[in-house]
């Protein structure tokens, strides 16, 4: 007797829902999870929700992705009602936010929601949150039964501005890869390390690294007197699991837009989570400058060996100096600086030293295009071109700082 002609098909696996007052109202977002998942989601409404993921058909749910707008905010006790019966069943929580205030935002991360991505969705941003959560708890079990890192705030980070005081002198790529060589600096007790970018306007940490920018880092920005620790960790992205990001918004704002207090706060919620903060700074000084220079323990300026450098190096001295600020925090790094055997070109430096009355302590060399084609493909220097002499020396830099670091600790505890 011959087989059955009907094909016999497990059922599908439900692995994610979306839980929503409507969610026809959220068109792209079911888009986005029909290409991430195809059919293995599903949809809830918010007032079911809590009661299906006590249920232990929930338990099939890998996570849910709950859509809000501003209709929402008086239901919010409801919300949080939901978030909390999935983190009971262990199940991951992203918030797909329109037009929410902060204070509802803040509301809802607290109550343990593990990702946030604004609505309309930014290209691929569901993609990656998926990703994010998913990855967290296997990055936790791949490194032996660890947690994922949470913040602290029982540390006290050491602040390195990086500041470029030319176009195109290496500001940001020195920023990135100083703070990628810090987050390996000791494989043993790696440093717990973040990048925050304060380029509002042109800042491209994020392009070095192959992150998407958030709505969320602005709306954490304007509304710093309700930041802790874990909006400020929301606000982050991690590359390579172990380097913090916290990207330039999303939109150019103007570089004023942010009050010294707000980054103050900003530094101090680093430094309380961190054992570096590097420091993307924009070329411009504006009136928060000087907040982020108090805060440095060292402060790199980039500079070349042309006249723009020189130039600008003149007026930042001078300017520092007349409002009586810590100028000898400067410590200047020489960007492309001639090689061993150019005696000419290193008599050059020894002029330039002498005629601005600084001392210029780091030479880095000329990486060449590969500096340019780590940057293209979003990689540190020390995963796209390990043996680049640029990345040989930030690497040597990073360990100096390093060590003194832990110098210093060790005499402060003795």
């Amino acid at each position: 007797m011959s087989s059955s002609p009907i094909a016999q098909t497990d059922p599908i696996q439900i692995v994610a829902c979306t839980i929503s007052r409507d969610v026809q109202i959220f068109d792209l977002l079911i888009e986005d999870m029909e290409t991430a998942l195809g059919d293995s989601w599903g949809d809830l409404s918010i007032d079911d929700a809590a009661a299906f993921l006590a249920q232990p058909e929930a338990r099939t749910l890998q996570f849910v992705t709950i859509a809000l707008d501003a209709q929402d905010e008086d239901n919010l006790d409801q919300v949080s009602d939901i978030i909390i019966a999935a983190k009971a069943a262990r199940i991951k929580v992203i918030l797909i936010a329109e037009d929410l205030t902060p204070a509802a935002l803040h509301k809802l991360l607290r109550e343990g929601g593990d990702e946030f991505v604004p609505y309309p969705l930014p290209e691929n941003e569901l993609a990656r949150a998926i990703e994010r959560v998913l990855t967290s708890d296997e990055t936790a079990q791949s490194s032996g039964g660890g947690v994922p890192f949470k913040a602290t705030g029982n540390k006290s980070g050491v602040v390195i501005p990086i500041h470029g005081l030319a176009g195109g002198t290496g500001a940001t790529m020195m920023a990135v890869n100083l703070a990628w060589e810090l987050a390996n600096v000791d494989p043993k007790d790696p440093p717990k390390v973040c990048l925050i970018d304060l380029d509002f306007q042109f800042g491209t940490a994020s392009t070095y690294l192959d992150l998407p920018r958030r709505e969320s880092v602005l709306e954490m920005l304007t509304d710093t007197a309700v930041m802790d620790a874990e909006i400020f960790m929301q606000a982050m992205l991690t590359y390579g699991d172990k380097l913090h990001v916290l990207t330039a918004p999303t939109d150019m704002i103007p570089l004023d837009m942010i009050s010294p207090a707000d980054i103050t706060r900003v530094i101090e919620m680093a430094r309380m989570n961190f054992d570096y903060v590097v420091i993307d700074m924009p070329s411009t000084m504006v009136e928060w400058s000087q907040t982020v220079l108090e805060a440095a323990h060292v402060y790199f300026a980039m500079i070349e060996l042309e006249m723009r450098s020189a130039q600008n190096t003149l007026r930042l001295k001078r300017a520092l100096q007349s409002e009586e600020l810590p100028f000898e925090k400067i410590r200047f790094i020489l960007n492309r600086a001639p090689g061993f055997t150019d005696l000419n070109g290193k008599s050059r430096v020894k002029r330039l030293s002498e005629s601005l009355g600084i001392a210029i302590e780091v030479l880095m060399p000329d990486g060449g295009k590969a500096v340019m084609q780590s940057a293209d493909h979003g990689t540190p220097l020390a995963e796209s071109n390990a043996k680049n002499p640029l990345r040989k020396e930030i690497m040597k830099l990073a360990k100096s700082v390093h060590e003194v670091n832990v110098a210093a600790t060790a005499e402060a505890r003795a």
